[in-house]
């Protein structure tokens, strides 16, 4: 039985203190990125598009247009995007910076808040600066963590280690593929753990100094590496990083290539967000 004040499994409500705090972050947010000259963008929340940001379209919400096209429901705003900027919009505007506030939907009933922004032809660095400028203004802690998918890649496609063991963080099964430096590959943590690098063949050594110069580039007080990290976007194919508070990511992005367009972006959680304000003030 549904009751009448019931609402779908993982959708949003929020009122009072959460639609307050929600609203500040937003507000914030979007004035920042106007600040330092990002426009603002508000895409379909229904797309013809949806199946090339995902390996698994079990994540995806199907419709069906007026003409029986297949349509899904926003679960991704990258793509869109920047398909929209360069595509349909890109005769009539040189902005090759965008911000967006809205929810993905995501099979059955999830809806996730986010604040994205994407940097037509964008560099890491100018992306994770920007990432770690929002969190500073919300006045929010997170570790950054940076990765590169070039690494799980070369792992997967040279030295045979399956995808699905990167994506579990399954570090019995990894280890036991036998390749006497992955055990190195796994331990490495921090910035200092990149160093020396001699033990590695060399296409996981650049791959692994590609992340080693990044970090130089990045003013954050909190940086960990993870060169085993593996995420189930198609278009993310270069570095990336995370923002995490606990156990919980308060922003995920980096670099991309959707089509032709090389582009730099992330996402940033409005709910995760919510809920370490929510705590900070029950600590106080």
């Amino acid at each position: 039985m549904i009751f009448e004040h019931e609402i779908p499994q993982d959708s949003k409500l929020y009122f009072g203190r959460s639609a307050s705090i929600k609203r500040k972050i937003e507000n914030i947010c979007a004035t920042t990125l106007h600040n330092i000259g990002f426009e603002e963008i508000v895409t379909p929340i229904f797309s013809y598009h949806q199946h090339l940001s995902f390996e698994d379209e079990r994540y995806l919400l199907h419709l069906h247009d007026a003409d029986n096209e297949t349509i899904t429901l926003r679960a991704d705003s990258t793509a869109d995007v920047v398909r929209i900027v360069t595509k349909r919009l890109g005769r009539t505007t040189g902005y090759k910076k965008w911000f967006y506030i809205q929810p993905s939907l995501i099979y059955p009933t999830k809806e996730q808040y986010q604040v994205g922004a994407e940097i037509i032809g964008g560099d890491f660095s100018e992306v994770v600066d920007t990432a770690t400028l929002l969190i500073k203004e919300l006045k929010l802690k997170g570790i950054l963590q940076v990765s590169n998918m070039r690494i799980p890649t070369l792992l997967n496609r040279r030295y045979g280690v399956d995808l699905e063991l990167l994506y579990e963080t399954n570090i019995e099964k990894i280890l036991a593929i036998g390749l006497d430096w992955i055990e190195r590959l796994i331990k490495i943590h921090r910035v200092e753990d990149l160093e020396d690098l001699s033990i590695f063949p060399d296409d996981i050594r650049d791959e692994l100094i590609l992340i080693r110069d990044s970090i130089l580039d990045i003013d954050y007080p909190d940086i960990v590496v993870a060169p085993l990290y593996y995420a189930k976007l198609r278009y993310y194919d270069s570095l990336v990083f995370k923002i995490f508070y606990g156990n919980e990511p308060l922003a995920r992005g980096g670099l991309y290539s959707i089509g032709d367009v090389n582009a730099s972006g992330f996402a940033l959680y409005v709910d995760s967000c919510i809920n370490q304000k929510i705590d900070k003030v029950k600590d106080e």
